[in-house]
């Protein structure tokens, strides 16, 4: 197919779901329009440091299929971009969309960046670090992981010191040290149009503000995480090069407890299961022993959902092999050791019909992952409706699940509903095969012909 509206397909997220998805497009010969509103491709998964069942490297799975679909002819990358228009085109009927992107300025030039680091070494601002959730802190410069796609730098203008105040003049020490001349301060917002013959949702998710739930103590109680934060820690590109320690002082843990449905399966959070979470804190159970062997880790569940493929398998081992204990019951409240700094977990065991406490090291917190904030925003723009929850309503959930309401709009991964990693890549390969189906019948009438618009 060529490169106009019929060939043409606009991804909206680079998560694994819409890197997969927009790998497929492009080798069936649609040019895809991958937009992602992050100054890199990856998502959530990037995050991981390992995935269940099998333990293998999440970036190890992740980065060939960035880099893959980064280097596809029929792939364009718009990162530090968002969608801010769609208008349906009428001819031929259901015959594509014309889009809005906002390009965000790097000021940084991506043609002569060579991702060298340079610049970082010079900057004098720091701030919080996004994607080590808060656990270390970056320059106002920035690639944002060792394994960025693209590998570039990007300046934030709204920590910079000099493009907070550019009548001072003051900073700039980036500039001089650029050997490739990259910086470019005069860089303006873009706005891009695309004329697409079909769209596709894959805009992931974000966990829960577990700070919401006061009685947990997140963002009060110092060793009180998050489960994400939890993976930051233990990756080995993480801010503590692998070593599993404790916020508050640097201690490794020789206790950790993890909580389950942290703002999930509650009425007064979210009513609906997150899906992965159970798999989530088995995983991370077992990572605990095997950075300690000696570390026994406790998993407070409401109910094991292991409904996967060997999922059933991958807790028993943590059982048997890696001291990982299991209590059902939902801790009601976590207290603080003021002379050990050790958050206190209290709970009743609801097998035992029992209230008790228990001193730990370590509270991971498994919050709920709900859909990704301004999912709302997008859809009132592409005109498609979400579900009580806020993920992507599918009319047609025997028939075509991955359809949305608005014919040629499709939606895969965890925006449409919960799902782990395996699933999401199922989906993204299927709206594939769904967006060509589609096109592919919008564009030719019942004798084969090729509809056109005059």
């Amino acid at each position: 197919m060529g490169t106009g509206r019929i060939g043409s397909v606009l991804v909206i997220g680079a998560g694994i779901a819409g890197i997969q998805a927009s790998i497929d497009l492009a080798q069936m010969g649609f040019q895809v329009h991958l937009v992602e509103r992050t100054p890199a491709i990856g998502g959530r998964m990037a995050q991981l440091d390992k995935t269940f069942p099998t333990n293998d490297c999440a970036i190890c799975i992740l980065a060939p299929k960035m880099i893959e679909c980064a280097g596809h002819d029929n792939v364009r990358l718009l990162t530090y971009s968002e969608v801010v228009g769609v208008t349906p085109l009428p001819c031929p009927p259901g015959g594509g969309f014309r889009v809005k992107v906002l390009q965000k300025p790097r000021y940084v030039d991506l043609e002569r960046c060579t991702g060298c680091g340079e610049c970082v070494q010079v900057c004098p601002r720091r701030v919080t670090d996004e994607f080590n959730v808060g656990l270390s802190r970056r320059r106002a410069i920035y690639i944002p992981f060792l394994q960025a796609v693209p590998r570039k730098m990007t300046i934030d203008a709204e920590h910079c010191l000099y493009l907070a105040d550019r009548e001072k003049g003051r900073c700039r020490l980036c500039e001089p040290v650029c050997e490739a001349g990259a910086i470019d301060w005069e860089q303006k917002e873009q706005t891009i149009e695309l004329e697409v013959a079909a769209i596709v949702v894959a805009t992931g998710f974000d966990p829960y503000d577990a700070s919401l739930l006061k009685e947990y103590g997140f963002g009060v109680i110092p060793n009180v995480i998050t489960g994400l934060q939890y993976e930051r820690l233990v990756s080995a590109s993480g801010p503590t090069s692998g070593e599993l320690q404790r916020p508050s002082d640097g201690k490794h843990p020789s206790t950790v407890a993890f909580i389950q449905c942290v703002g999930s399966r509650d009425v007064n959070y979210n009513a609906f299961c997150s899906s992965v979470c159970c798999m989530f804190a088995t995983k991370e159970a077992i990572l605990a022993n095997e950075h300690d062997p000696e570390l026994e880790s406790t998993i407070f569940y409401t109910d094991l959902r292991a409904g996967g493929k060997r999922f059933q398998e991958y807790i028993a081992r943590a059982r048997e092999e890696y001291q990982v204990t299991y209590v059902r019951g939902r801790p009601g409240s976590i207290g603080e050791n003021p002379a050990t700094g050790d958050p206190i977990v209290r709970y009743e065991d609801t097998t035992t019909r029992q209230v008790r406490e228990m001193e730990v090291g370590l509270v991971v917190l498994c919050q709920a992952l709900v859909p990704r904030r301004g999912q709302q925003e997008m859809a009132d723009k592409l005109g498609i409706e979400l579900d009580e929850h806020g993920f992507v309503r599918t009319p047609e959930q025997l028939s075509r699940p991955l359809d949305t309401s608005v014919p040629g709009i499709f939606a895969c991964g965890y925006c449409s509903s919960p799902q782990d990693i395996p699933e999401s890549v199922t989906q993204a390969l299927g709206v594939a095969a769904r967006v060509a189906e589609t096109v592919t019948r919008s564009n030719y009438d019942r004798d084969g012909e090729r509809i056109t618009c005059r």
